[in-house]
Formats: structure tokens, C-alpha cells, sequence
């Protein structure tokens, strides 16, 4: 029987157990240890920014990342409707508003010009979402946010290793986000990172982070703050990660290369690298006919003992957040799509079996035809 092929796993086998056992044997094993300090200061190092905070998880990123920005009740935040549901989660911890944009048809990310129609006296902040590996157009929403003096914030969950002209992701707006959740390009098990080349921003995101202790002070603590702070074992495993991200980023390029190659006379779309663009890969995605064909492929390829996933259901349609709204891009790509398995670790073996799938199944559909 041929083994299962899921969608994703991490690759533990560098210096991680190594690292995880001596915060065991050095017995710093929460919040503090020198793994925490390391992993901030090489992080920082590996996205050219100037100051970067660990956290417990990515949502919570995104919330310290408003917070610290001052965005709150009665203020609006333009966002793409087409992400993971943990973007606009954060919005409305704050008690702002996110106000649903669409997205460009071939890149998937925010429609820049929507966007700006959608601005108004009370919106404080755009959020971008690199989605899938791709970066956004950051040099239009830049001018847009200078234009109308708005705060401009990164999602770079799913972008680690995303440039854009040569710039990393992270770096064109106040304040961006990181996750390290298991299925990341670099993981910490569960964890974020806030970045920032501004001082200020970086004292207010640890001041809060760390339940409002008074920096300097002992069991002071003069803000309500949250307990939000990345644990040593975690920051440990994902220094280890950090020391072989190249080679992660270097995998993924050759896996969706070949994805690219071998699939390209299917009727299938995948998303268009944009001018400037350097896509890191994190999720290789396709796009078939119509969502019925898409969850035959799914089942088939299920069947087959390979796991996929379907791309994010727009936000804006979840009963917490419907605001009967069309976003006619987001809600048909939304609905075709697929993520096939992307994790660096693949084999050209384990490749060539899900194309080889994925190609039985179009023989199969076209022999109805």
C-alpha cells in the first residue's frame, strides 16, 4: 500500500531536538532563555527589518499590531475578504470594522483600486495579505496610505521568503505580522512575530505583549496588557528553522517549478507572478473548471492517499461577518480552488505520484466528454 502524502509537514531534522533539549536541561522553558532574544534578533536579520517581537501565534500578532497602531472602536480597516479568517478576527478584537475588498484575478491578492474607493473619514488602516507566497502591489497601497495618511500593516503569514522588487515583505508598511504555525515555511509549533523598523511601535508591541509591565519595574504593571509572549522552547525550535530557511524557500521554488512544468497542458490555472514579485511558494495552488470538478479531483486524490486542501472561503460570507456583499473575484476562485501538497521535504518521487494523479483524473473527465 502506498503511503500517505499530506499537504504539509514540517521538517524537524536539523538542530531543533538539540536546541529543545537544552531548555529542558537548562530548565528555561517559558518566556525567557536566550533562544527568545536570538530568534527575534535573527529573524530581524533574515527580513531586513530593524526591530522584531515573538509572540505566541499569529492572531495574536495581528492583534498587538493594531493595538499598538491605536486602531479601535469606530475606525474601519480595508482588507481582503479572501484570507485566513484570523485577519479580520483581529480587526474586530480592536472593535473596528473591516471593510471586505476583492482581489485581482490573476495575482489573488487585494484589488489596489477598490482599495481606494473604499476609503473614507473613518478608515485608520489598510491591512495587505501576501496570500499563498505572493506579495501585494505594496507600492501603490503605499501611496495610497501616505496619500490619506493611513496606517499601512503586513500580513506576512503565509510569506516568509516573499520579496517584492527585492524587498522583503514586512518592510513596506508600519508594522507587519508573521506566523509560525506547523504548516508555515519556518515553524515554531504555534507562533508570530511583530516587525518593524520603528522604535516606538516595537517598545509598545513588547510593553503589551507582556501583560503591561512597566519596563524597569518589578511587578508593575501600568497598561492592561495580554500574555502573549513566545515561549524558549518554541523561539529554540524555530532558531533551528531559521538556520535552514534558505534551503526550505530553495525546495519550495524547485517543487512549484515543477508543478508549473508538469501540469501545464491541464485545464488548470494557477496564480501569475506579478511584475517585481519573488513568490515563495508556501502553498502551491490550482484552479479547476467549476468547484464540482474541483472536489472530484479533491475525492480522487483523496482516494489515491494524497491529502489536499481547498483554497480560504472568503470572509465576508461567514454569518459573523456577512454583510451581503459580492466580491465576484474572491467567491469563484474561492470556490475552485485547491492546494496541493507544498511542504519542502517532497520527493521527486511523492511529485511525480500526485501529478500522475492529477493527470488520471483529467484523462478519466475527458474520457466523458
Amino acid at each position: 500500500m502506498k503511503s500517505f502524502i499530506p499537504v504539509y509537514q514540517p521538517d524537524l531534522s536539523g538542530n531543533e531536538k538539540a536546541y529543545v533539549n537544552e531548555c529542558i536541561d537548562t530548565t528555561w522553558i517559558s518566556s525567557k532563555g536566550r533562544f527568545v532574544t536570538e530568534f527575534e534578533q535573527q529573524f530581524a536579520k533574515s527580513t531586513d527589518v530593524s526591530f522584531a517581537v515573538s509572540v505566541s501565534n499569529g492572531t495574536v500578532a495581528l492583534h498587538l499590531a493594531l493595538l499598538a497602531l491605536g486602531v479601535g472602536p469606530g475606525d474601519e480597516v480595508i482588507v481582503p475578504s479572501f484570507t485566513y479568517v484570523a485577519s479580520i478576527n483581529a480587526i474586530h478584537y480592536v472593535g473596528a470594522m473591516p471593510v471586505f475588498v476583492d482581489i485581482e484575478a490573476e495575482s489573488w491578492q487585494m484589488d489596489c483600486k477598490q482599495v481606494e474607493r473604499c476609503i473614507t473619514t473613518k478608515t485608520k488602516a489598510i491591512m495587505a495579505v501576501h496570500l499563498y507566497g505572493h506579495p501585494c502591489d505594496m507600492v501603490i497601497l503605499q501611496q495610497l496610505a501616505r496619500q490619506h495618511k493611513l496606517y499601512l500593516l503586513e500580513d506576512c503569514a503565509e510569506a516568509f521568503g516573499t520579496k517584492l522588487y527585492g524587498m522583503h515583505v514586512g518592510n513596506f508598511s508600519d508594522v507587519a505580522t508573521y506566523s509560525f504555525f506547523g504548516n508555515k515555511t519556518i515553524t515554531t509549533g504555534e507562533g508570530g512575530m511583530v516587525v518593524t523598523q520603528n522604535v516606538e511601535l516595537d517598545s509598545e508591541v513588547r510593553h503589551l505583549k507582556g501583560q503591561g509591565l512597566k519596563a524597569g519595574r518589578e511587578y508593575w504593571h501600568d497598561i492592561v496588557g495580554y500574555n502573549y509572549r513566545m515561549t524558549n522552547i518554541c523561539a529554540a525550535i524555530g532558531l533551528a528553522q531559521l538556520e535552514r530557511a534558505e534551503g526550505f524557500l530553495k525546495c519550495k521554488q524547485n517543487i512549484a517549478q515543477y508543478y508549473l512544468r508538469q501540469l501545464a497542458d491541464l485545464p488548470l490555472t494557477m496564480q501569475v507572478i506579478q511584475q517585481g514579485a519573488w513568490h515563495s511558494w508556501w502553498m502551491f495552488s490550482i484552479l479547476t473548471d467549476t468547484t464540482v470538478q474541483r472536489d472530484a479531483l479533491r475525492k480522487h486524490l483523496l482516494d489515491a492517499g494524497i491529502e489536499t486542501r481547498p483554497l480560504f472561503n472568503p470572509v465576508h460570507l461567514m454569518p459573523m461577518y456577512n454583510q451581503e456583499q459580492i466580491l465576484p473575484i474572491s467567491e469563484n476562485i474561492a470556490s475552485r480552488g485547491v492546494n496541493l501538497p507544498s511542504w519542502p521535504g517532497l520527493t521527486i518521487e511523492q511529485l511525480q505520484r500526485i501529478v500522475a494523479e492529477v493527470r488520471v483524473f483529467f484523462k478519466r473527465e475527458y474520457s466523458k466528454l
